[in-house]
């Protein structure tokens, strides 16, 4: 082998299907070796051991392959049994070519599950294990007997509440039909529904009021079969409505033009396409999850853990009236200059407020195992203390300067280098003091660098300094005791009601009592409304001080009591897993969540594995040596582990839309520098095609922030009766500087406008014509007007928006409009008034952006149209208006995303800009 090459990475991949030599370890002491696909799988690779094995001898000894499973040693070199083994070989990877045939021990089903949450989550399971850690082990013990009861209760419903759960209602946030400004649309006073039967081809076209509940819709649809087909009359209440080619149902109490997928086939003059279910089809789908869950649970016993002993002769808080103190013992594999001097800092918080003056050992010559052996007391009493208190060091590197004359000032430590920094809780997860001995050598990054002494239980790295330095601390050895802690103000929390109590699930409020009294708050949330500020929920679980918390019971209560909460928990969580600093919280509950909901374990792998060849194809289309093209992309696709994988799943932008088949001719890369993936998708059932982006290379977080703004606007406005147009398409992280973005259809960017419109380059962005002569050529005759006023919406709401967000980077390519003439932003990259400079100069002089080509088409090409420019100016101060309203939720919303690390985004002073524009 040749140096500095090791195992078989190259070997995997390889594209194409060249076979690979493998060696087979038998328990009979029989070796193999044949040649293998990488796109076969781990059940036929099973099939061909005993298919060669049966010439050789002691065959007879092997029982049945059921009672077998391979394992190897994986990538991260581990031993690994292959459970699934759906899985193919490639997708496997094996250190070396080598599997080992053992023969099954244990709970078979308790063990494929446990591999399936593995695979999926990014985590394997025996890391929890190998933590040896009480509070581990007991968060596991009761997350998983709370996911498995829900998921137990949840089979015993009602087909109807049911579907609530796995079907569940895509609303708007209002019941009006769509408008035009303040004239109706033609279509608001009845609409055209195509409906069918399942398992019948026959249709029915129907006209219906758009204000009608679906029960409406579904008794003229029966007594239309029972008049044609001259069948028995049924109930309406034993059927529901599913939108054709999708997992989205139309039921419940709510006008028909306030189900998302009616709404927009009203917007865009469209007739629905609807499906007639009855509830024994209902019914299978339940009984089908059923079985799957009852398999998994009657695998294995419910038994509860015995009860901890408890602890004799404890002491009150309350009795301890001696300072706090620490003794910090030495460091751990620090990396400094030499010359250099290493110094500790100490200080003890509360939130964010420091409890008392910060303490400073001594300095020790630089070297791998610095020793202090120092105690650090503090300037207050363990009395004191109140519960959530954070011990917070910073090692610093102190340059050896000149002396300075005497009498001058003594030197600020913290202007010295810093190597990293860390926090603690002084009480461990049970409320009691910590006592013993604790390694601190755990250094995540910093969201907000504004102090070093950082509160927040986050760590940075200098990035000057090679270390992975640790401390180690021995407490003072008090026995343990009870903590007690004063009432809080009461006047306070009644200050803070619904959504405004948000802002108490900031670091700076600790207190659990303060917790979960905001938690008993957003218990009263619709689930709409809950997905609007999940993003910010998931972010500010980094911020818990135990794991054990009520934040995290209630996103996983709420997860398992709606799908479509589940599907995007799943993923916020998900695509953080790689972040040390959370990455055991997360998987913690993304394992409690798959033990609730093990159908979902299926559906949500299938997408993960899909994504998992998208960051190949990305790779290859990357990597290549020579310049690649569309066509070598296309034929990658087209080989049977891609097409396999790449089709058949749900979308991980929107589960309720089906990727039924890849259409490998009509994907391509685009050519901005990250070469990002154009997937198309054909669904079938009269839906248009389905297109998605993946790109790796960039964090898609502060683009689904802003989107996620963006959202909650149009939501605020149309609550308020202002529709303008907005286009939130979907956009999801789903790892490390890799995610998802929706395609809008029919649509192209205003540069691209501009230059197919002109003869030259140089004098594409200067044809005024341009854009309004695009939408005359998309929107012939009477088609013209209504285009008209859906550009002159959008860019209203458009303009708002980015201002109020403070959005740069503003140019003609990231500016896009649809045939319909609908405007909208796309690329997110800077916002909050991070305006592009180039040579110290801003690049963006204006942060209100209407340029004079949107505004020829405004006023329909007419320099005197005066009337058309004021009624988009009053949309625009309405719309601003009641964005103000609502300042404080924007403010809450930004300052909970402290903790996601976004480098524009990292403290209050970048929240400022936000604040000031909604003075």
């Amino acid at each position: 082998m040749p140096s500095g090459k090791y195992g078989m990475q190259e070997e995997w991949e390889k594209e194409g299907d060249q076979e690979i030599m493998m060696d087979f370890l038998l328990p009979t002491g029989i070796f193999l070796k044949f040649p293998v696909s990488p796109n076969d799988t781990i059940k036929s690779i099973k099939k061909m051991v005993w298919k060669n094995a049966s010439s050789e001898a002691l065959f007879g000894a092997l029982g049945d392959p059921d009672a077998y499973v391979f394992t190897c040693i994986n990538q991260t070199a581990e031993r690994e049994e292959l459970e699934e083994e759906s899985r193919r070989i490639n997708d496997v990877r094996p250190f070396m070519c080598v599997l080992r045939l053992v023969a099954r021990e244990g709970d078979r089903v308790e063990k494929l599950t446990n591999t399936q949450i593995s695979l999926l989550i990014g985590k394997g399971l025996h890391e929890f294990e190998a933590q040896k850690n009480h509070e581990v082990n007991e968060f596991r013990t009761k997350m998983r007997m709370f996911c498995e009861e829900k998921a137990q209760e949840r089979q015993m419903l009602p087909w109807q509440q049911w579907m609530k759960y796995s079907f569940p209602c895509d609303l708007e946030p209002c019941c009006s039909p769509p408008e035009y400004g303040s004239v109706k649309s033609k279509n608001n006073k009845k609409i055209f529904i195509n409906v069918k039967f399942e398992a019948c081809d026959e249709s029915f076209m129907l006209q219906q009021d758009p204000q009608d509940l679906p029960v409406a819709l579904m008794r003229s649809a029966l007594k239309k079969k029972a008049t044609v087909f001259r069948s028995l009359r049924q109930e309406p209440e034993d059927y529901t409505l599913q939108v054709n080619g999708r997992w989205d149902f139309i039921y419940g109490k709510h006008p028909m033009c306030q189900f998302k997928y009616i709404f927009s086939c009203l917007r865009n003059g469209q007739n629905p396409y609807l499906t007639m279910v009855h509830h024994s089809t209902i019914h299978k789908y339940q009984e089908d999850q059923g079985s799957m869950y009852n398999q998994v649970y009657k695998s294995r016993s419910l038994s509860r853990p015995p009860p901890l002993p408890l602890k004799k002769n404890t002491s009150s808080l309350w009795c301890i009236s001696e300072p706090f103190y620490i003794h910090l013992l030495q460091g751990s594999r620090v990396n400094a200059g030499e010359g250099m001097k290493l110094v500790v800092q100490a200080g003890l918080f509360h939130g964010s407020e420091l409890l008392c003056k910060v303490v400073t050992t001594s300095e020790v010559t630089v070297c791998s195992e610095p020793l202090w052996d120092q105690k650090l007391e503090f300037d207050i009493n363990v009395a004191d203390l109140p519960r959530m208190s954070r011990l917070c060091f910073a090692l610093y590197a102190v340059l050896e300067k000149a002396k300075k004359p005497r009498g001058t000032k003594k030197k600020n430590k913290k202007a010295d280098c810093p190597i990293a920094w860390v926090n603690t809780m002084v009480f461990d997860y049970k409320d009691q003091l910590k006592t013993g001995e604790f390694l601190l050598s755990t250094w995540p990054s910093v969201p907000d660098k504004s102090d070093l002494l950082n509160p927040m239980g986050t760590v940075e790295k200098n990035p000057n300094v090679d270390s992975a330095a640790g401390l180690l601390i021995r407490f003072p050895n008090i026995r343990p005791h009870p903590l007690y802690y004063p009432p809080l103000d009461k006047s306070f929390i009644f200050s803070h009601h619904g959504i405004h109590a948000l802002e108490l699930l900031d670091y700076s409020f600790p207190d659990p009592a303060v917790r979960s009294f905001t938690i008993r708050c957003l218990r009263k949330l619709s689930d709409n409304e809950l997905l609007q500020y999940l993003i910010q929920l998931v972010q500010v679980l980094k911020y818990e001080s135990y794991l054990d918390c009520d934040l995290t019971t209630f996103l996983l209560e709420r997860a398992l009591s709606n799908w479509r909460i589940g599907h995007f928990l799943f993923w916020h969580l998900r695509s953080e897993i790689h972040v040390a600093s959370v990455s055991l919280r997360f998987g913690l509950i993304l394992e409690a969540y798959c033990r609730g909901n093990i159908h979902h374990i299926r559906l949500l792998t299938k997408q993960n594995e899909a994504l998992g060849k998208m960051k190949a194809l990305s790779d290859f289309v990357k990597s290549g040596s020579q310049k690649m093209t569309a066509d070598d992309l296309k034929l990658c696709i087209r080989q049977e582990s891609y097409l396999e994988a790449l089709s058949d799943l749900l979308s991980p932008l929107n589960p309720s839309i089906i990727l039924a088949e890849i259409c490998a001719d009509k994907c391509r890369f685009m050519d901005s520098k990250m070469k990002p993936l154009w997937l198309m998708y054909n669904p079938g059932a009269q839906e248009d095609m389905v297109g998605i982006i993946f790109k790796k290379g960039d964090d898609l977080r502060q683009d689904m922030l802003t989107l996620q703004m963006i959202q909650l606007m149009e939501n605020l406005w149309k609550k308020e009766g202002l529709d303008l147009r907005m286009i939130p398409y979907g956009c999801l992280s789903t790892g490390n500087k890799m995610g998802l973005i929706e395609v809008v259809k029919n649509s192209d960017t205003i540069a691209n406008i501009q230059r197919n419109s002109s003869n030259s380059a140089a004098t594409a962005a200067f044809n005024k014509d341009a854009l309004l002569n695009w939408l005359k050529s998309k929107n012939p005759e009477d088609k013209l007007d209504p285009a008209i006023e859906e550009f002159t919406l959008s860019c209203a709401g458009y303009c708002v928006a980015t201002y109020v967000l403070g959005i740069g980077d503003r140019h003609n390519d990231n500016i896009m409009i649809r045939e319909t003439g609908q405007l909208f932003h796309i690329d997110f990259g800077h916002f909050l008034g991070n305006f592009k400079r180039k040579l110290g100069i801003n690049r963006e002089r204006v942060p209100f952006i209407l340029t004079y080509d949107f505004v020829h088409v405004i006023q329909q090409g007419r320099t005197n149209n005066s009337e058309k420019f004021e009624r988009f100016r009053e949309y625009c101060e309405r719309a601003y208006k009641i964005l103000c309203r609502n300042a404080t939720l924007f403010v809450n919303l930004f300052a909970m995303m402290k903790a996601a690390g976004l480098p524009e985004l990292t403290s209050f002073k970048d929240i400022q800009y936000l604040k000031v524009c909604n003075n």
